[in-house]
């Protein structure tokens, strides 16, 4: 009778190395889906390696190489200033905040909550202050949340299901059957608009402002404008304007964005306020005219 004796590799040895490995992959599965691999996905958006991260946020390459690798969890704050100095959206440090096992430092607070009033009534006055003129307030999808006149009187006459629903800025101004059958230059300011929300899609990771981008650039361009500026123009536009008809005069106007500084509330944060600014002395003279 023969002892059998476990040799190199045996079902014993090789059950201690599965264990390992298990184990190992068991941390690597915990890595892939805690805050080092959030933190290294905005680090490499913004093109920021982790020494030039480092040297903005005090710290140092090899501190951020382990938060990325999971092997240090940072504090709240640290992690706060890093978002800061990545530029990442409000609502995104939340997600990170979460990831690390912090709670959410920052509010969603709904625009109809009474603690909003004060900010509502801020709105409704810029935007009747900025009248003849038209301004409005768009949210993170560039649904409207508020207009004054001199947007309703722009989108007056358009068809009626493209008010269905929120009013969507973007669906408004590029469907074939809205402001986009009386831009004149059409195929310049469809562009313009892609491209701005290509950046934001780029900078914010946001899946529902994509779907919005999908669905308003696969929008036929049947008026491409091509009229957009006549020869002789003595006008010296200073920016892309938008040229648009209305009743029979052609408008033309200079867009503006702002946006809320350091705001400490994710529904304030997404909140943009766009004006358009007369681009010529003839469209500023007609708009006063239509709301005198």
């Amino acid at each position: 009778m023969t002892t059998a004796v476990p040799a190199k590799g045996s079902a014993r040895g090789k059950a201690a190395k599965a264990d390992k490995a298990n184990k190992a992959k068991g941390k690597t599965d915990a890595n892939a889906t805690g805050v080092g691999p959030l933190l290294r996905g905005w680090r490499e958006r913004r093109k920021v390696s982790q020494l030039e991260l480092a040297l903005r946020a005090d710290s140092s390459a090899r501190h951020i190489s382990f938060v990325e690798t999971g092997r240090s969890r940072p504090s709240e704050e640290f992690l706060l200033r890093l978002a800061d100095h990545l530029d990442v959206p409000v609502r995104d440090r939340n997600s990170l905040l979460l990831a690390a096992g912090y709670a959410p430092r920052f509010r969603e607070t709904p625009l109809d909550d009474p603690t909003m009033g004060t900010l509502r009534e801020g709105l409704e006055q810029l935007l009747a202050g900025y009248e003849p003129y038209p301004a409005l307030v768009v949210d993170a999808k560039y649904d409207v949340i508020a207009a004054n006149r001199g947007i309703t009187m722009i989108l007056s006459g358009l068809p009626d299901h493209l008010f269905e629903g929120p009013l969507n800025a973007m669906r408004v101004t590029l469907h074939p059957e809205g402001l986009a059958s009386r831009i004149r230059n059409l195929r310049e300011w469809r562009g313009h608009l892609l491209h701005q929300m290509e950046r934001q899609i780029a900078l914010q990771r946001s899946d529902a402002l994509r779907e919005v981008y999908e669905e308003v650039a696969a929008y036929p361009v049947t008026n491409p404008g091509e009229d957009a500026f006549e020869p002789g123009t003595e006008v010296p536009y200073f920016a892309l304007p938008l040229r648009i008809e209305h009743d029979g005069h052609v408008l033309s106007f200079i867009s503006s964005i702002s946006t809320f500084n350091t705001p400490m509330d994710v529904t304030v944060a997404e909140l943009a306020i766009e004006t358009l600014l007369p681009a010529d002395p003839a469209t500023s003279k007609y708009l006063q005219q239509q709301m005198s």
